[in-house]
């Protein structure tokens, strides 16, 4: 984490109030302008308050499209992110531009796996059901039968791509003695397999997770792959875990087949459109919702803060960007 040896310190207009530590060896760094923590910035904030600035580090909840790339003033050099998934920049305007795009992958793989563990544990226990009972002062004592969920010990647990993440959260689940499935791209090697059964087809996979865990990325491929027919694949009363992308989910034919029972319970930490997530997931007791949680670690969004100003350092030294995506 070298400093920049510009005498003049390249200006950085950064979208949203990042880590401490981060922050500190922004403004070490790059002539850097942060924002109030909370402050949520328009297209057109991003556009008027960078005129003066050489990059810009985004977030995912401030989205960087075409139209807003076409009015970026000519200084801005390159665009960097705060996060893995990139869809949220339109990379194709920044290529038209000559604007190196550039994200932040391998640094929250772990932190991921822990929330997708915890989403299936936090379903299958029905421990939103049990939390909201002792919120509401309903709690009237131990009961044999009282909120009885089930163990996820001896089912089968689907991944959706078997990436850093899937493998991460399969390693955590073999630890809960279930048995692993996925679906990739492409086989793993048999080291990384780690005797987890392959299927040539996400259709194949659907048809033996009891318990689903999505990791595939968001592509036109993937958009809302887990739809009304898919989800009549999976067995009766299986689990539906997503801590990938939101839009991978047709969020009206999951809640119907909550609603149904077909699927029994969901665990969810990313939305389609959010903050504004689907409220019917609001009113169902069998689901358990997280605020996009997965990488919120001190050490992991440092990580990927530090991973940010990384490429943005390379570039201005003339040095070839690590983690450019366009």
């Amino acid at each position: 984490m070298g400093e920049n040896t510009n005498t003049t310190k390249p200006k950085l207009f950064i979208t949203r109030a990042l880590p401490p530590a981060v922050e500190a060896r922004a403004r070490r760094d790059y002539d850097a302008i942060t924002q109030n923590e909370g402050a949520v910035l328009s297209a057109g904030d991003i556009i008027n308050k960078s005129t003066n600035c050489d990059a810009i580090l985004t977030c995912p909840a401030d989205p960087i499209n075409g139209e807003t790339i076409k009015q970026l003033n000519e200084r801005i050099k390159i665009i960097a992110t705060f996060s893995v998934g990139f869809e949220h920049v339109d990379l194709g305007a920044a290529a038209m531009r000559n604007i190196p795009v550039t994200n932040t992958p391998d640094v929250l793989t772990d932190a991921t796996a822990d929330v997708a563990l915890l989403l299936i544990l936090g379903a299958t226990r029905r421990a939103a059901e049990g939390m909201k009972l002792i919120a509401e002062n309903k709690w009237t004592g131990w009961t044999p039968t009282q909120l009885m969920g089930s163990q996820i010990g001896g089912k089968r647990l689907g991944v959706l791509g078997m990436g850093r993440i899937g493998q991460a959260t399969a390693d955590r689940a073999r630890a809960f003695g279930m048995e692993i499935h996925y679906h990739n791209r492409s086989r793993l090697a048999p080291e990384l397999e780690k005797g987890a059964t392959y299927h040539e087809s996400a259709e194949g996979l659907l048809a033996v997770s009891d318990v689903l865990s999505i990791h595939c990325p968001l592509t036109p491929e993937t958009n809302k792959f887990l739809n009304a027919p898919r989800i009549a694949m999976l067995p009766k009363g299986a689990v539906v875990i997503n801590t990938a992308r939101g839009p991978v989910i047709d969020d009206d034919a999951l809640i119907t087949a909550l609603k149904t029972g077909h699927i029994s319970t969901a665990g969810l930490d990313v939305f389609a459109g959010e903050p504004k997530l689907n409220q019917g997931y609001t009113k169902l007791d069998n689901v358990f919702l997280l605020p996009h949680l997965g990488s919120a670690t001190i050490e992991t969004r440092n990580a990927m803060g530090f991973k940010a100003l990384d490429n943005l350092d390379a570039f201005f030294a003339g040095r070839e960007i690590p983690n450019r995506v366009n």
